[in-house]
């Protein structure tokens, strides 16, 4: 693909994260959204009336059939997978948000697909394209803190409304795929594939987990994560090494300041605050990858979204 070329999306579902990466590509050069699809196809005609996108389409076959280069897929967390497999034997490169399928089984489905066809093919994880996650990653990497050995975050939002998707085991809800897969992220990123899961929960009235405490021992060290549907909890991360360690404030998935501390007593106060939605950075590596014709990411690779599932489906067999 000539790198001078604009990168089409189309984009399947058009809810509020939708709006989030619409304004985002607005600040990605090279890329543009010029078709949406909806099951509701009313909510498709509003939604590119407010963001200016020129064709609606009333199936996902037509959409892939249009003169698109990738698509983004933002539905709810059961139609992943399915959407994933269309759009890549479609040819259509695929930027899937989180999670990037409800078991493990269907996410081995996609990559199958994925390297059969050669399609460019990753799961929407935003924080590691963070400028601040960046500089957090050159630094670790250089040694400020040592060797990487512990992580800890969390979140958790009493402030969820009766009948959210969230809260729907129709739709896969819950905290530990909805919230909880961003905390899988980090240990992964930082600790390696889970080799051992430990977790306590509540399940709500709807029958999904409301709350989760998970405790697990990786490759590399020990993470505690938790999140939660019920209660209040801030949305800080450590990430602790042999010799320092690291804090990432609120909200730590959108990264803007943090705190390096060294065992030697010297402190630094880090920030970046991020342009656009943050969905923007995430964006530009998938458009690079597609521009230079590669099929995964190395940042979230597909071993990476596979193990972080994996981490947050042994919780929930636990709670």
């Amino acid at each position: 693909m000539a790198e001078s070329r604009t990168i089409r999306f189309g984009i399947i579902g058009t809810g509020s994260i939708a709006a989030r990466f619409v304004v985002g590509l607005a600040h990605v050069p090279g890329a543009a959204a010029v078709g949406t699809y909806n099951r509701t196809l009313s909510k498709a005609f509003a939604f590119n009336a407010q963001h200016n996108i020129p064709h609606t389409y009333d199936s996902v076959a037509a959409l892939l059939a249009s003169d698109i280069d990738a698509v983004y897929i933002a539905t709810p967390h059961p139609s992943h997978a399915s959407l994933s497999i269309a759009a890549l034997q479609a040819g259509r490169a695929v930027l899937c948000e989180k999670p990037a399928a409800i078991s493990t089984a269907e996410l081995d489905a996609v990559l199958a697909v994925a390297r059969d066809t050669g399609v460019l093919y990753m799961e929407a994880m935003k924080p590691p394209f963070f400028p601040l996650y960046r500089e957090i990653r050159q630094r670790i990497d250089a040694g400020e803190i040592g060797e990487v050995r512990f992580v800890r975050a969390g979140f958790a939002n009493p402030n969820v409304p009766a009948g959210h998707a969230v809260l729907d085991p129709a739709q896969a809800g819950g905290s530990l795929l909805d919230i909880g897969i961003y905390g899988a992220f980090l240990a992964v990123d930082w600790l390696g594939a889970a080799l051992d899961v430990q977790a306590l929960g509540r399940i709500g009235p709807s029958g999904v987990d409301t709350f989760a405490s998970i405790q697990s021992r990786h490759e590399r060290g020990i993470s505690q994560l938790y999140c939660g549907l019920d209660c209040g909890g801030s949305g800080e991360a450590l990430i602790a090494g042999c010799s320092g360690h690291i804090v990432i404030h609120e909200k730590w998935w959108n990264p803007s300041r943090a705190t390096v501390v060294c065992a030697n007593g010297h402190r630094e106060e880090l920030a970046s605050i991020p342009q656009g939605s943050g969905l923007n950075y995430e964006t530009a590596h998938f458009c690079e990858l597609l521009r230079v014709s590669q099929h995964e990411s190395s940042t979230v690779s597909w071993p990476h979204s596979r193990n972080a599932l994996e981490l947050i489906l042994l919780a929930q067999q636990k709670i």
